[in-house]
């Protein structure tokens, strides 16, 4: 079963409705999704009642755990710790923030905010993350993100390093933004394997942290 905490849905730069991308997952063999869209002030209120009104649908009828929550993106760094606060204390079970990733222009200082907040829970393709900024995450439990998505997947492997040094924990996420992006098969294996984690790193993954994350979101 494949746990994705990760993916985007037209509520922001994503192609499907968020009960049609938690469908198609149920279809490839999804156990647990989360919906997180992008958002600043301007979108937050209506993306966390949206999303949490059709993971509600779906966990009624169809049995799994689909997780309304946000993706902080591109936003002041310096506001990530008020707006991730703002963003759980109104129903948002789950807050990613999108990394310093190599491919965009992302504002010096996002990884920083994020790790020192203790209102996210992971940190996105975080890009030429630091040892120091990788121990912070550990310290808070904050988890690292390795990717699949294009652009952002180039630094998996120094995410791994660094995290590694650190302490840090790992999940295997795929940032879709349509359906066909979805993992399927052994596809998330494949991706764990190629930023270089070993097999008793990629069991971990799959068979701990993903049980002590859902646990730490009240799942």
């Amino acid at each position: 079963m494949i746990a994705d905490f990760h993916t985007h849905t037209f509520l922001s730069d994503g192609e499907n409705s968020p009960i049609e991308l938690i469908r198609i997952a149920c279809a490839n063999g999804y156990s647990v999704i989360g919906i997180t869209d992008h958002v600043s002030y301007s979108n937050i209120d209506y993306v966390i009642e949206a999303a949490t009104k059709d993971c509600a649908l779906a966990k009624r009828y169809w049995g799994i755990t689909a997780i309304p929550g946000v993706e902080l993106t591109n936003i002041p760094s310096e506001s990530i710790g008020e707006i991730a606060k703002y963003a759980k204390e109104n129903g948002a079970k789950l807050v990613v923030v999108h990394g310093e990733s190599i491919s965009e222009n992302v504002e010096t200082g996002t990884n920083h905010n994020a790790v020192n907040s203790d209102y996210v829970d992971i940190l996105a393709h975080p890009g030429l993350i630091t040892v120091d900024e990788a121990k912070e995450a550990a310290k808070r439990g904050i988890y690292l993100e390795i990717t699949c998505k294009g652009g952002h997947c180039l630094t998996n492997g120094h995410v791994v390093k660094t995290g590694r040094k650190a302490g840090a924990k790992f999940l295997i996420n795929s940032d879709s933004h349509v359906h066909k992006n979805l993992y399927s098969g052994d596809m998330q294996t494949k991706v764990a394997k190629g930023a270089g984690l070993e097999e008793s790193e990629i069991k971990e993954v799959f068979e701990v942290n993903v049980k002590e994350f859902l646990k730490k979101l009240g799942y």
